[in-house]
């Protein structure tokens, strides 16, 4: 083994390198006061910075999970290496030669496992870009050419070529004193049939992949050459150095622009990171092989600081995938501090072809935010049901309010909220803007967002009383008024929907959940819509009622279905007549409500309002109140 490091090397060690240069390449530093500097902690996750950094003591500390050293403490915690590891690491970085007490100088085979490891990927990369200027190489600069990269792009980005023979590296790197076991380690060779190592990359394109403090620990590869097998792109294997969900490609060259700027910008590949960069867009990044994910967020976070005009910015490709894509991002959008938004390129190009096609102004013109991310997700969701159909706005709904009450920005929370009932085209406004409120409550008073894409909303009830063995109740709404004439006519229709189908249908299947005031209602309503509406219940009432309770989306829904058609309707009559009354006074509060609504929306444009804008608006208006006056002098004969 070697020795201990000298304990004069390591002092010299800690000085030459100081901590707020180091702690900086993993986080973005601010000013703190009194001569310090804070950041978000790369060792647990916070809303707000508690890391401090004291750049004349030479340590830090973070005040919420009470982490805390000197430069060498940081370097071993954050990229996980030993003490010994931790100091090669910086004294290489310092050009300090180390001595050891015990042994001499360290044996360069003997050295920690990591840095060997980092040593043998710079190595490689060296190599790699050595070889780019070979004859055999010409199809890859050929490539590079075709895609608008010239001799200085693929140096600034240190793109290489990997030799088509089956050892080339590896015969190199044992020239450098790697062993075998290091190679295979590494993902860069494998093992052969015949047990020897040869390489694991070969005849290929390379892209060297750097943590953020810019150390090599893997490589992407290009195919170029039809006879080649394999993948399109080949990535390095899971190492002790390499995880593909914990590293981002370019972020060495991005971090600083990133943290000065406060923008990100997401795109799907190595080219577009190059043509991004060449184009002025400098804070581009990638994914290696794998979809954007937590940890990904984490590296950005810690750069961005959370503040609140952060903005992230993915580029997806228009076809199917990228909208899949775009939507396994929308996913964690909750995550970010930061207001997330997607740009998608005309007809589809990504920022490397764009480049090509348009120049290096439309690249900076397609990633100036345009679409936030949620509205990206709202639209996707809402053009998967037949909005034509009260049954489909009420499940678009269902699935769509949830996204909107994600929105962090309480004022564009409402502002969407409107926008989502016109895109349903729901006439009740305020239903839609109240019910993206109640579930950016409950979701607040949890502490957790609500689900995503294809998520089911929690399905409002009224809340059962808390049982201290069995902790809160599954969630929380307005209590039911049944001294409310609005809440006592709803649960009556719903009643007569669940005990005598054939008495309200077909008209209440033409009812929205938007109809009934009462957020549980509204949940049975949409149920009753899931299980395939009243008329299901035509034929076979027990199995009606079987298919309304397997639809319900919880336990709690399910309990209020089951209370609903079992408990004795109000009216000692059950008729026709009975129930016609309680169809037109559901509808036609409804449709009040949209008088009020559309009458404060002519009140707020008064005399000054676009002329076109007001014809419509009062054209509504008369049409509302005509029907209203209708469902008065007719009742159920109006419906």
């Amino acid at each position: 083994m070697a020795g201990r490091i000298n304990d004069d090397d390591v002092k010299a060690v800690r000085d030459a390198v100081p901590i707020d240069a180091v702690v900086s390449e993993y986080l973005q530093l601010r000013n703190a006061g009194g001569g310090n500097l804070k950041g978000l902690c790369p060792f647990h996750d916070e809303k707000s910075p508690s890391f401090q950094v004291s750049p004349s003591k030479g340590l830090f500390h973070c005040f919420g999970c009470q982490e805390g050293g000197d430069t060498i403490a940081f370097v071993m915690k954050i990229d996980h290496l030993t003490f010994s590891e931790t100091v090669e690491r910086l004294a290489a970085r310092a050009g300090i030669t180390l001595r050891y007490e015990e042994g001499g100088y360290n044996p360069t085979h003997q050295r920690g496992e990591r840095i060997r490891l980092i040593e043998a990927h710079k190595a490689a990369a060296q190599y790699f870009t050595e070889q780019l200027d070979g004859a055999e190489a010409e199809i890859g600069r050929r490539f590079l050419a075709e895609r608008g990269f010239d001799q200085a792009a693929a140096q600034h980005f240190g793109v290489g070529y990997s030799p088509a023979g089956w050892d080339h590296l590896t015969r190199y790197l044992r020239g450098k004193g790697f062993s075998d076991k290091e190679l295979i380690v590494s993902g860069l060779a494998q093992e052969s049939r015949g047990g020897r190592p040869i390489d694991r990359f070969r005849g290929r394109l390379m892209w060297p992949i750097r943590d953020v403090g810019g150390d090599v620990v893997g490589f992407g590869a290009r195919k170029l050459r039809d006879d080649d097998n394999g993948p399109k792109y080949l990535n390095t294997p899971e190492t002790p150095v390499y995880r593909k969900s914990q590293v981002l490609y370019g972020i060495d060259l991005a971090k600083k622009d990133i943290a000065k700027s406060s923008r990100a910008v997401v795109v799907e590949g190595y080219t577009d990171v190059m043509a991004c960069h060449l184009a002025g867009v400098t804070t581009a990044i990638a994914t290696c092989g794998t979809a954007f994910g937590g940890e990904h967020i984490k590296i950005l976070r810690r750069l961005l600081m959370d503040n609140g005009s952060a903005r992230v910015i993915f580029t997806f490709d228009g076809d199917a995938a990228g909208q899949k894509a775009a939507l396994r991002a929308f996913e964690d959008d909750q995550k970010f501090a930061a207001e997330t938004y997607i740009a998608i390129a005309p007809d589809g190009m990504d920022p490397c072809d764009l480049r090509l096609v348009k120049g290096d102004e439309a690249v900076q013109e397609l990633v100036e935010p345009r679409t936030p991310l949620f509205e990206f997700a709202l639209r996707q969701v809402v053009n998967r049901y037949d909005l034509e159909t009260p049954a489909g706005r009420a499940a678009a709904l269902d699935e769509a309010a949830p996204i909107v009450a994600r929105i962090k920005n309480v004022a564009s929370q409402h502002e969407v909220a409107v926008e989502l009932a016109g895109m349903l085209g729901i006439l009740d406004t305020q239903f839609v803007v109240k019910r993206v409120a109640q579930l950016a409550r409950w979701a607040r008073d949890r502490g957790a967002g609500n689900g995503g894409p294809g998520g089911r909303a929690p399905a409002p009830s009224r809340a059962p009383a808390p049982d201290p063995q069995r902790g809160p109740a599954p969630f929380t709404g307005p209590a039911l008024n049944l001294r409310s004439p609005a809440h006592r006519t709803e649960r009556e229709l719903l009643k007569l929907a669940l005990q005598y189908p054939a008495l309200v249908s077909p008209a209440f299947d033409a009812y929205g959940a938007d109809e009934f005031t009462a957020p549980p209602y509204a949940a049975v309503r949409r149920t009753i819509a899931e299980a395939g509406g009243a008329a299901q219940g035509l034929d076979s009432a027990p199995e009606y009622l079987a298919r309304v309770r397997e639809a319900a989306p919880d336990d709690t829904v399910r309990a209020l279905v089951t209370e609903l058609a079992v408990e004795a309707v109000l009216s000692r009559v059950v008729d026709e007549t009975y129930a016609g009354e309680q169809l037109v006074q559901v509808r036609l509060r409804a449709v009040d409500r949209r008088i009020r609504d559309v009458q404060g929306t002519l009140t707020r444009l008064g005399g000054h309002g676009d002329p076109r804008q007001l014809t419509t608006v009062q054209n509504e208006l008369w049409v509302l109140q005509q029907y209203a006056q209708s469902l008065r002098n007719q009742g159920a004969a109006a419906l």
